[in-house]
């Protein structure tokens, strides 16, 4: 009669379900990495942040070209495309070593240490940078490292025999030829003479050998002890429990999950602290000591479609290299000015407030704004006249440049030349009768009518070094871009816009120019390349502004192409050729192709 024992080697995962399981580790080990890093930059500081270091030496490191297809192609959501692209890489690099982990977890914690080490050059290589800035991908990487050890493990768990699977599996005598399985683990039927490796016991005196596996009792078995009851599933084979090491693991990854979650929101809710948001709206900013000019009439056109005189601050557009908002409070705030000076300065936002305040309005373009593109606003700034620090200062001879620093480490190359020949050269505090938006370089900003941002327009501005352009190079000069930028003279068609038909007719053309601190004479528009003809001008308050214009067209049937140029008040007239935004701004006509029905 045949015997049947129970196999005693352990189940073993597939190849394949520990890929996948440690595909899973990987991406919850970034996830705890990441949570736990910006919990920490919750409270040693925002700008610690492991996606924010990395994220901003990304752009750093971003060519001029590549910088501008990601401007033209998402906007102002290019910071947000930044950001995804590098949680996809991450997600991707996190995979990888989470499946190399289930080999060898030496594996995994290299590629935890190379994530680390990554993190680490960015915050050591970010302007501005102190000790305090790895602190949060040290600790993150190493809650990643643990996270990581004890989700492999898990994993790699199996399954040990139920208490009682030792016993016979079954009663009597297995089918000759067919194995069976007792909850779900391997028997073996064989002869105890056919196998000499089968368990026996010693024999009794004058009696054969008994089997090591009692046979079943006649009598009947207390209760749990005999074979399942009920039906028997086909083919004899009892279905498998859950396996101990997959629960292990999935307990263990929701747990990890819960704690990246909670890091990650206990992260940003220690940001909020220092939300300067209250500070903000509780600002009271005195008169100004020259009002801004008042709006002439008709210096707004009203045609719907058509660009506002003034831009809200909702909608102005903002272009720079801060991936976390600076928040910076008022009552911390200070500008020092040195350098070639006879007397160094250090101001606060207080004393700042009490010198004399000048308003006016200026219109900013960014050097990276297409031909007929969206990074140009106009808006009424109040602020201290930056000439006037510097005559404080006693600036010497010589000097050529002003390096500006931000409080996040970008610099700015201003020529001194243009600060101080008279033009309302500020230091902003205001915008459109508020102060300045957070996202818009509160509390304090510098506005220079009449160049490119990248040279004039630093905001959360800290730090004035008077230098020369030889001694020293600003943030986008050191990536190609040119040492001045004066504003070239450019127009924009906003109406119509080509995206709708239009009825033939009497049309409106419509737009924008701007030749900012020489001023704009007059805008010319052509159809299919046809004669120019003068649009009428509306009035404006200076020569620091854009001006908009309109040219009544009679629209007829079919696909037409409008162009416009402007001339400024020094007789220059826009060029048609055209250039690339690198490295001193976009050149060429704007034009639009209108459908007439």
């Amino acid at each position: 009669m045949e015997d049947v024992t129970v196999s005693t080697k352990p189940k073993t995962l597939s190849r394949q379900a520990l890929t996948w399981r440690g595909v899973l580790a990987g991406l919850i080990t970034a996830g705890v990495a990441l949570g736990v890093g910006q919990l920490v930059a919750g409270i040693t500081g925002p700008q610690g942040s492991p996606v924010a270091t990395v994220g901003g030496a990304a752009i750093d490191l971003t060519p001029p070209p590549v910088k501008n297809f990601a401007i033209s192609t998402f906007g102002s959501h290019d910071k947000t495309a930044l950001v995804t692209g590098i949680l996809v890489v991450l997600a991707v690099f996190a995979a990888v070593i989470g499946a190399a982990a289930m080999r060898r977890v030496g594996y995994g914690l290299a590629g935890v240490a190379a994530f680390a080490g990554v993190g680490l050059a960015a915050a050591l290589t970010r302007p501005a940078t102190s000790a305090v800035d790895v602190v949060p991908v040290l600790v993150g990487a190493a809650a990643g490292a643990v996270t990581l050890v004890l989700l492999v493990r898990a994993a790699e768990g199996t399954a040990a025999p139920p208490a009682g699977t030792q016993r016979r599996a079954a009663h009597g005598p297995a089918a000759p030829g067919a194995p069976a399985s007792v909850t779900g683990r391997t028997v073996a039927s064989r002869t105890t003479a056919g196998d000499p490796g089968a368990s026996r016991v010693p024999a009794a005196r004058g009696g054969p050998a008994r089997d090591a596996v009692p046979r079943e009792p006649a009598g009947p078995l207390p209760p749990g002890d005999g074979p399942p009851r009920g039906p028997a599933p086909a083919g004899g084979q009892p279905p498998p429990p859950p396996e101990p090491g997959r629960r292990k693991f999935l307990a263990t990854a929701s747990v990890a999950v819960v704690a990246a979650g909670g890091s990650a929101l206990a992260g940003r809710v220690l940001g909020e602290r220092t939300s300067v948001a209250k500070a903000r709206s509780a600002l009271r900013l005195p008169r100004p000591a020259r009002p801004g000019p008042h709006l002439p009439a008709g210096a707004d056109l009203r045609i719907p479609g058509l660009s506002p005189f003034v831009t809200p601050n909702s909608s102005f557009y903002r272009v720079d290299t801060a991936l976390i908002l600076p928040e910076v409070s008022p009552a911390s705030w200070q500008l020092r000015v040195h350098g070639m000076v006879g007397r160094e300065i250090t101001l606060s936002f207080a004393e700042l407030l009490r010198m004399p305040l000048t308003e006016d309005y200026i219109t900013l373009c960014c050097v990276s704004n297409p031909v007929a593109g969206p990074y140009i606003g106009n808006a009424r700034w109040l602020g201290v006249r930056l000439a006037s620090v510097l005559r404080a200062a006693r600036i010497r001879a010589g000097a050529g440049q002003l390096l500006c620093t931000s409080v996040d480490g970008f610099t700015s190359g201003t020529p001194v030349q243009t600060v101080m020949d008279g033009r309302d050269a500020l230091l902003a505090v205001a915008m459109n009768g508020v102060p300045l938006p957070v996202a818009h370089g509160f509390p304090v900003r510098m506005v220079v009518p009449g160049l490119y941002g990248y040279v004039s327009a630093t905001k959360w501005v800290t730090d004035i070094k008077v230098t020369t352009f030889g001694a020293e190079q600003a943030y986008w000069v050191q990536r190609g871009w040119a040492q001045q930028a004066p504003i070239k003279t450019e127009s924009r068609i906003d109406v119509p816009n080509g995206s709708t038909t239009v009825q033939p007719g009497r049309t409106p053309v419509a737009g924008v120019a701007w030749a900012q601190h020489k001023g704009i004479e007059a805008v010319e528009v052509r159809v299919d390349r046809g004669p120019w003809n003068q649009a009428r001008l509306a009035a404006v308050p200076g020569i620091d502004t854009w001006r908009q214009w309109v040219w009544e067209w009679d629209a007829t049937r079919g696909s037409h192409v409008i162009e416009a140029r402007a001339t400024d008040r020094t007789g220059y007239t826009q060029t048609a050729l055209t250039a690339p935004p690198e490295p001193n701004g976009a050149t060429g006509y704007p034009s639009v192709t209108v459908s007439v029905q």
